[in-house]
């Protein structure tokens, strides 16, 4: 599947992987180059109009993160208006806490794992 983007978000896009939070980098060094099961993940991906922080599109699976700032009403109404929009374009969306990432990263890696296995078995004949 083509994923496709805002052209304007990709310029953001890049900026945004040069400016990674702590946790972002450690659930990045665990998912890239297809350490995770054999799956392709990209950072801060665009789609549609939205910039996903970690994406598997053959999965048609996002992982968010959200650090301090999601605690505010206005950040969370816009992540559920986020993963509402990507949900109608069929992608399934986790999402986790910072310091879930820093502190219990083995925990939200089987976390995912467990989600791919049931996404691999939705679309095993």
């Amino acid at each position: 599947m083509k994923t496709l983007y805002d052209s304007e978000l990709k310029e953001l896009a890049r900026k945004l992987r040069k400016t990674s939070a702590k946790a972002e980098i450690k659930l990045w060094i665990n998912v890239k180059g297809k350490q995770l099961m054999g799956y392709d993940f990209h950072r801060q991906k665009p789609i549609d109009s939205y910039i996903v922080d970690f994406f598997c599109n053959k999965l048609k699976l996002a992982v968010e993160l959200d650090g301090s700032t999601h605690g505010f009403e206005k950040v969370f109404e816009r992540d559920k208006r986020k993963e509402q929009g990507l949900k109608e374009l069929g992608i399934a969306v986790l999402r986790y806490k910072d310091n879930d990432v820093i502190n219990n990263i083995e925990g939200v890696l089987e976390d995912i794992k467990s989600c791919i296995r049931k996404i691999e078995n939705k679309h095993t004949p």
